[in-house]
């Protein structure tokens, strides 16, 4: 019997399911984190890291709000928003966001 002994009509898969991410889902998530930073890097230096902080993309990181970002840097929100206006649509041009578009689902 491959059950699990009880009455009730459990199995073993029951108790031992495995709800973590799938190994082709660790290979992906890795593969878009990879492309991201390739991405990334077509920026200039500030932009790299204005964008990298504001969306969290250093491992571990969390996003930061606008005004943290400004004061890292010693300058005015402005600046700051007008930095990721700027990177924001690089990304978006065809030929750097190619790179990712894979991933974008149309659903």
């Amino acid at each position: 019997s491959t059950g699990s002994g009880g009455s009730d009509g459990a199995t073993m898969d029951t108790f031992v399911r495995d709800t973590g991410p799938t190994p082709a889902d660790v290979a992906a998530e890795r593969s878009l984190r990879e492309d991201v930073r390739r991405l990334v890097k077509t920026l200039s230096p500030r932009e790299q890291a204005v964008i990298r902080l504001r969306f969290g993309l250093d491992d571990g990181s969390s996003p930061r709000s606008i005004p943290e970002i400004s004061r890292k840097f010693g300058v005015d929100e402005g600046r700051v928003r007008k930095i990721e206006s700027s990177a924001l649509l690089k990304l978006r041009q065809p030929n750097r966001s190619s790179v990712v578009e894979c991933y974008v689902s149309d659903q």
